[in-house]
Order: C-alpha cells, then structure tokens, then sequence
C-alpha cells in the first residue's frame, strides 16, 4: 500500500485525503493549524460559497489564469460531484443568485463537518499543529524522487508520494504563509510572482475617504489600462477609506497586474441613461429645483453623501442657482454622471485578499495527474498552483478538483 502525506488541511488536502483513500492509498493528512479547513470557516463572510452550479463547461469563463490547464481536474471531480459529497455527509445546500452554492444552514463549519465525517469514516491519519519544514528526496537513475517529509524538529516520515496543498499567502493567520512555496523553489520549482486578488483597490482621488461606507448598486464599471478598455461590469461597488472595494471591484483586481497606476476605473453612475438621456434627466431635475442652489437640485439623482463630492468634482459653485447653470456646465455634469474616474495607485495588501494570483509554474506539472515533471511522487493542489478565478464559488471547486485528481493519481 502506497505511503501518501498531505500537507495541507483545507479542501485542496481534504479531498486530496479522500481521494487518495479511495484509491487504496494510506493518507496521513498534517495542518500547522489546530483544526482543518481554518480559511474555509472566514470563506463567504462565514457562509462558504463552496462552488458554483453552472454548467461545468462555463465554469472555465470565471477562470482568470491558466484556465486549459484544469480540464481533467475540474471534469474529474466537478461542481455535481462536490455537492453529492456533501449533501451525502450531512451537508445540505442551496442555490442562489449567480448559481452560487451555501450550505443550507449559512455555515461554513458544516462543509468542515461534512469533510471531517469523510476523512473519520475512511480512516484517514489527521495530525494538527503540525510544521512540517521540507519534502526529502533522493536521486535515481531515474531522475528525482519523493521519500518523505521533514519536520521541524528534524524528525522525518517516509512517504511515496507528497501533495502539497498549504495554500497562498493571503490570510496569514489562517496558516496561508507562503511555506508551501518555499518547499517548492528547494525543489527546483518556478513560483511565478505572488500578488494579491479579488481584493480592495487604492485609488488617488482625495475626496474619496469622504465616501467611506458608501455602497452604490446596479452601476457601471468600466477598467483602462492606459487607454485600453479591459473589462466592464456591472452590479454593486463600496467606497472605502483607502479606496473602492464591492464585488465589482474585486472581479476587476483579478485583471490587474502590475503596475497598478496603468489602470483607470470609471464609474457609470446611471448605466440605464445614455448621455442624451441623461442631460434630459438633468435638465428635468433642473426645472424642478430651478430656484435652488446647485448643491440642493441633485437630491433625486444621488444619495446624500454623494452630493458634496459631486458638486466639487463639477466645478461648479454649490451655491449657484440651478436657473444660471450654463448648458456646458450641464453637459459636464452628465459626462461625471457618465464616467466618474478613479485611478488606481496600488492593490490592497495580499493579507486582506480573498486568494493569492500566481504560485507553481502549471508548465511544471502535469495537468492530468497534478504531479511534478521535476520530482516524482511530488504533487501540488489548490491555491499553491499558478491559477485563480473570480468569485462566485469558483475557487473552492479548483481547490478541491485539483486536491482531488492529486490524491487519485498513484503513478510515481
């Protein structure tokens, strides 16, 4: 019986653990933590959005990164096949907008409960707190290979094969602290550049901090590089005191690489409204308040604490007459309503990311198996490969797809 340490309890190593049960394999499962799937309990603001209920073959849409690369991982264990291994566990899920999965108790300890139930009835060697410092290897006339682990007391395991699945680098405190990477690079891997994603964006605009807490629904946005327009959206946005956050502008930071101060985001505040429309808007709502001062004649196109700003970013004086406004004022004003620009300074720190963009080079392993062209019996799952996707459940699935075809795959 083949020897298998996975290192990493999250659901990469979760269904890592399984699969490699499944196959006949021993699987001793080891997490620094003090209790598996820690990041998975913060995932959906404690709701876990465990994956996504489209059709697998658009499930490569959302794939931001080296998407060719999960065909087999993502056919090998799909969305479905996820779901029945929950809801078979004591896991109930629901569906909801944007074919979103939850657990049907909005809580994420039940997808950890369910994966615990798995790994307890199959058998599987759970070990916490547990550090493990590198991956032993030995040369062969056949190239090298896997014998075992090393922990950080110096003492060493032997294995056949080893799965790493430690993680990225965001949320630090959930045990996501790069050590996976570091094992991999002493083994001769490529780790492409590690950045933040799906996360808060900084912007230069002063009068942004005076939006904080500001949410805007059912806008526009639309993202240059340079002059280039990149992607558009649509949906929900958040100001902040360091910038803009919201599910737009999370999907947005995935297409952002560095340097960040190419990227401009311009909101559409009225995306139902075509610039002709909108000036008619606005000369309605002139009409009405014509006897107002200007900063008083926008309160039906904007909330409250968005007035002042737009007033200064007019030009115009809020204490103007709106029956003086001129129409070049006017059409200025629409053109703001229209595209209201932020210009990006830098990404929110990868600690407050959502998932960690980049990691193992996919070049150096083998899609098929998840195993390493560089080292045999070396095998690498969820977020410590160079891939990642937007939100809606999609990075979960890759994480267990991936863990999953790991686990499985006995060659080596």
């Amino acid at each position: 019986m083949k020897k298998t340490a996975i290192i990493g309890g999250g659901p990469a190593g979760m269904s890592a653990a399984i699969a490699a049960l499944r196959s006949g394999q021993q699987a001793d499962l080891y997490d620094q933590n003090e209790k598996l799937g820690k990041k998975l309990y913060i995932t959906g603001k404690g709701r876990c959005n465990l994956t996504n209920h489209c059709d697998i073959s658009e499930f490569f849409d959302s794939i931001v990164t080296n998407k060719n690369f999960l065909y087999s991982a993502l056919y090998t264990f799909t969305n479905d096949a996820l779901m029945d291994l929950m809801e078979e566990n004591g896991c109930p899920l629901k569906i909801e907008r944007g074919e979103r999965v939850f657990p049907k108790s909005d809580k994420s300890s039940d997808v950890i409960k369910a994966y615990r139930k798995i790994l307890e009835r199959e058998r599987a060697q759970v070990f916490l707190n547990q550090r493990i410092a590198a991956v032993e290897t030995a040369k062969s006339s056949e190239g090298v290979k896997v014998t075992g682990v090393r922990f950080e007391n110096g003492r060493i395991e032997n294995y056949d094969r080893v799965i790493l699945a430690t993680g990225g680098r965001s949320y630090i405190s959930t045990g996501s602290d790069g050590s996976g990477f570091k094992m991999a690079r002493d083994l001769g891997h490529r780790v492409t550049p590690l950045r933040p994603s799906l996360v808060g964006v900084n912007t230069q605009e002063a009068w942004v901090p005076e939006l904080q807490g500001l949410s805007l629904r059912n806008v526009g946005l639309t993202m240059k590089q340079g002059r280039k327009k990149i992607r558009h959206e649509a949906g929900e946005m958040l100001f902040t005191h360091f910038g803009v956050s919201g599910p737009l502008v999370l999907t947005m930071s995935a297409f952002m690489k560095p340097p960040y101060e190419d990227y401009t985001l311009t909101i559409d505040l009225k995306p139902a409204l075509s610039m002709e429309q909108m000036d008619v808007r606005l000369q309605r709502d002139f009409e009405k308040y014509h006897n107002k001062h200007f900063i008083n004649g926008l309160v039906d196109l904007l909330p409250s604490k968005m007035i002042p700003v737009m007033v200064k970013c007019s030009g115009i004086p809020e204490d103007k007459r709106v029956n003086q406004i001129t129409r070049e004022e006017r059409r200025h004003l629409a053109e703001l309503f229209k595209g209201l620009a932020l210009h990006v300074t830098s990404l929110q720190d990868i600690n407050t990311a959502i998932i960690t963009s980049g990691g193992v080079d996919v070049k150096e392993i083998d899609p098929s198996t998840m195993e390493s062209k560089l080292v045999r019996g070396l095998y690498f799952a969820g977020e410590m490969i160079d891939v990642d996707a937007l939100t809606g459940g999609f990075n979960i699935q890759i994480a267990a797809s991936t863990g999953w075809l790991a686990g499985l795959s006995e060659e080596g």
